[in-house]
């Protein structure tokens, strides 16, 4: 693994424990490095890992490992304001509202939304999925 991609991430480190942090270090690199799909399967194959006897671990990074999705975004949130906001200026942030298409018994969260692209004044169309919420940080840049 370069040493940059692991300083790069270091401020993460925290949300990790240290077994878990090797293998999230190889499914950012192998993210990177792969061209079209990105999966676990596809990231393990262009790191030439795809025949590790371990193989089923890099899955359980995201999908049973214990980490806080909230801990890194809230981390990045402030690393973001940290470089890009000057002291004392606002912080202006923008939401950007998005609805996944999901089907599925095993999709607990999934609701019924109002699509804003199909959708006008005069015709509401209305999509099943999971809503996501975005959140920006909208810097001024000199």
């Amino acid at each position: 693994m370069p040493n940059a991609l692991a300083a790069w991430m270091q401020p993460f480190r925290g949300a990790f424990t240290a077994p878990t942090w090797r293998h999230v270090l190889v499914l950012i690199m192998g993210t990177i490095l792969v061209p079209g799909r990105r999966t676990v399967a596809s990231a393990l194959r262009v790191m030439g890992l795809e025949q590790v006897a371990q193989f089923s671990n890099y899955h359980r990074v995201l999908n049973r490992n214990i980490w806080s999705s909230r801990w890194l975004s809230r981390r990045l949130f402030r690393l973001l304001v940290d470089t890009f906001v000057r002291n004392g200026d606002p912080v202006v942030v923008g939401l950007d509202e998005t609805i996944e298409r999901r089907w599925g018994a095993r999709i607990k969260a999934r609701g019924i939304y109002r699509d804003p692209v199909r959708s006008s004044h005069g015709h509401f169309v209305k999509a099943s999925g999971l809503r996501w919420l975005s959140l920006m940080l909208l810097p001024e840049i000199p």
